[in-house]
C-alpha cells in the first residue's frame, strides 16, 4: 500500500476545480440532509437511488415505477413523493424500489464529482464508522467534497469531514490546511453536535421549516453500515 496516501477537504463545490481527483475517492457530504437520507435508505434496502441534478429531470422518470424524490431549499418540491427527509426513507417505503432523487445541494454535488474522480462515494455521520473502515484500506487519496449550501461554505458538511479527518490522521500522509480547520470544529463539537451547529446558518433554515427532529436524526453516529457508490449515474451499496 503507498505510504504517500493524501486527505484533502474541499470546503465547497465551487472549489473543487482546484483538485486533481483522478485518483481519488471523493467523498460526498451534504448532512443536512441529502447524503443523510442516502445512506438510510440504500441501508434500508432501496434498491438503488439516481441523483438528478434537476427538478425537470426527474420528470423523464414518471410513471415508469420510480419514487420520486425533490427538495429545494429545505422544502419538498410540490408534486413529488417526498423530499430528502430522512424519514422518508424507512424500509417500509422504500425496500426494493429505485428512487429519483434532486436536491439543493447534494446531488448537484454528486455530478460534479464524477466527471473526473476514480470513485464517488456518499458519507454521513449515520455510516461513519463503516466509511472509515473502508477508506483505511483502499490505495487511493481521498477528497472529502462538501456540498455546502449553494456553492458557499457551512458547518455541518465541514464537521463530518473533520470527524473523518480526526479517524483517519494515522492512516494518511498528506493533509491540507482545510483538514486542520474541519478536524479542529469537529474537536471544538463532537461532545454536543447540535448545540454547535445552533450557530449555522442552515440550522435557522431548517427551524424555520419546523424539521428539528430530521437535524436531529442526522447527527446520529454509526446506525448504518451501508456505503453508497455512485456507478454511472445510480448510487447502490458498496459489496465487500
Amino acid at each position: 500500500m503507498p505510504d504517500q496516501k493524501s486527505i484533502e477537504v474541499c470546503l465547497t463545490p465551487a472549489l473543487l476545480n482546484l483538485y486533481d481527483t483522478s485518483n481519488s475517492i471523493v467523498v460526498v457530504i451534504d448532512i443536512l440532509r441529502a447524503t443523510s437520507s442516502i445512506v438510510y435508505g440504500i441501508d434500508n434496502g432501496a434498491e438503488a437511488i439516481i441523483p438528478v441534478a434537476h427538478v425537470e429531470d426527474c420528470i423523464n422518470y414518471a410513471d415508469k415505477g420510480f419514487l420520486l424524490a425533490a427538495e429545494r431549499n429545505g422544502e419538498v418540491v410540490e408534486g413529488y413523493d417526498f423530499g430528502n427527509s430522512p424519514f422518508s426513507y424507512t424500509s417500509e417505503r422504500v425496500k426494493g424500489r429505485t428512487i429519483v432523487l434532486t436536491t439543493t445541494n447534494g446531488t448537484k454535488a454528486m455530478h460534479m464529482a464524477r466527471e473526473e474522480a476514480y470513485q464517488v462515494v456518499i458519507g454521513s455521520f449515520l455510516n461513519l464508522n463503516a466509511l472509515c473502515k473502508w477508506l483505511k484500506v483502499q490505495e487511493k487519496n481521498v477528497l472529502l467534497l462538501c456540498a455546502g449550501w449553494k456553492d458557499k461554505f457551512n458547518l455541518e458538511d465541514t464537521l463530518f469531514a473533520g470527524a473523518v479527518v480526526n479517524e483517519l490522521r494515522k492512516d494518511f500522509t498528506h493533509f491540507d490546511d482545510s483538514c486542520v480547520v474541519a478536524e479542529d470544529i469537529y474537536l471544538l463539537a463532537k461532545d454536543d453536535l447540535r448545540t454547535y451547529l445552533h450557530k449555522s446558518s442552515h440550522s435557522h433554515r431548517l427551524a424555520q421549516l419546523n424539521i428539528e427532529e430530521d437535524v436531529k436524526f442526522c447527527l446520529q453516529r454509526n446506525i448504518c453500515e451501508t456505503i453508497p457508490v455512485l456507478i454511472g449515474d445510480t448510487l447502490i451499496a458498496l459489496k465487500a
